[in-house]
């Protein structure tokens, strides 16, 4: 992926400097542990030099911290991380984090069709890492957007556009038939998904009832969810009320809801699925709680509820690219405020942008960055995403 690999020896890896213009930046790990122990800010030599033939390169703007890019750090996800090829290290492999974010074409290799300098692109293959100021990439690993600033698509909303929007459009589109007015019921509802969940609702027109835990700020919260969209917003101790299945049949009109999306898992998930119709289904797409899914037996046999586990990683692999193609061009439309809208063009979710400066050490950067992902762990914080700075 790299046109000129540059070997770093084990005790220059992570020393400490300032950044010149002509060296490359980027936020790595050696071994699989938490990712506020594990990471660092390595400065490198990347002479400057033409992309070699089929690949472009490319500069970061922004990349988002993931769930699934905590996974991969710490060993718990599924598909193992690529290593880095330009950095080279007696002691093993090293690797860049992150899976997604957006970058700015500034270089297009020999035989590349399709893509210019200037275009905004963003990573067909998620085991492409992001986390980088500057990388070559093969042009058949990314994907270029269709709309760029010009046209009114942020720069947030381009970073994030292939995990979380594509998640939720297709949770909504594949499982069950939802037309006009139906009801849908989510757990997880401040999370990225959570929210985009409700607009992409909103912007089909369906109603949804969206459950997150008890806080010292639910009002405020409930109010930012209703203004995206949210047509209900409830805690999980609601759940436990014996008159909600009542108020959700008023608020239904009597409608079965045959739909229920679950990110967190635990006993809470088995609750929700009560307020569920016969022949609904449950789509499981996380476990923030890190419990089992617990499903009563009862629901299955009497109430033919069925249970799917989605992940837009093993879509993304058994669907041709031209089909994420599609839908990222249908997505980026969608994030548009156009004449007519209504207001319910998909928005930017609550975030904080992160800058890493050019004129910071590496030491001071990593430790910017342990203290960051401690933060992100504990849940103190809002989505974040990376930018490297001047």
């Amino acid at each position: 992926m790299w046109a000129n690999t540059c070997r770093i020896s084990s005790s220059r890896l992570f020393h400490t400097t300032v950044v010149p213009e002509a060296l490359n930046r980027a936020i790595i790990y050696s071994q699989h542990g938490s990712p506020h122990d594990v990471l660092r800010v390595l400065t490198f030599r990347d002479p400057p030099s033409l992309p070699a033939p089929n690949t472009l390169t490319i500069e970061f703007m922004l990349a988002p911290i993931n769930p699934v890019d905590l996974n991969t750090i710490e060993g718990s996800y599924p598909v193992s991380p690529k290593s880095e090829p330009a950095l080279l290290s007696s002691h093993g492999p090293i690797f860049v984090g992150g899976k997604e974010g957006l970058a700015k074409v500034v270089a297009v290799g020999e035989g590349v069709s399709g893509f210019m300098e200037g275009d905004w692109v963003v990573m067909y293959d998620h085991r492409v890492p992001t986390w980088i100021k500057r990388r070559n990439v093969l042009a058949t690993d990314l994907i270029k957007l269709p709309l760029t600033a010009k046209d009114g698509l942020s720069e947030v909303n381009g970073a994030m556009i292939t995990i979380n929007p594509p998640t939720a459009y297709n949770i909504l589109k594949e499982y069950a038939d939802l037309q006009e007015g139906h009801w849908v019921i989510q757990n997880g509802a401040n999370s990225a998904v959570g929210q985009m969940v409700i607009q992409v609702a909103k912007y089909r027109k369906l109603n949804t009832i969206n459950f997150v835990r008890q806080r010292d700020d639910l009002e405020a919260l409930s109010q930012r969810l209703q203004k995206l969209g949210a047509t209900k917003v409830l805690t999980y101790d609601d759940l436990q009320e014996t008159s909600l299945r009542n108020r959700v049949q008023e608020w239904t009109r009597g409608k079965d809801i045959r739909l229920a999306l679950n990110c967190v898992s635990g006993p809470t998930t088995a609750s929700m699925t009560r307020l569920l119709g016969p022949n609904a289904h449950l789509v499981s797409y996380g476990a923030m709680s890190k419990q089992p899914l617990l499903l009563p037996t009862s629901l299955l046999v009497f109430n033919n509820l069925t249970a799917h586990g989605f992940s837009q990683a093993r879509w993304n692999g058994t669907h041709p690219k031209a089909d994420l193609e599609a839908l990222v061009g249908e997505l980026a439309k969608m994030m548009l405020d156009l004449p007519g809208s209504n207001n319910s063009n998909l928005k930017e979710p609550m975030h904080e942008i992160v800058r890493i400066a050019d004129d910071e050490s590496d030491e001071a950067a990593t430790k910017k960055i342990k203290d960051l992902f401690k933060k992100v762990i504990e849940g103190k914080v809002s989505k974040i995403l990376l930018k490297w700075s001047q």
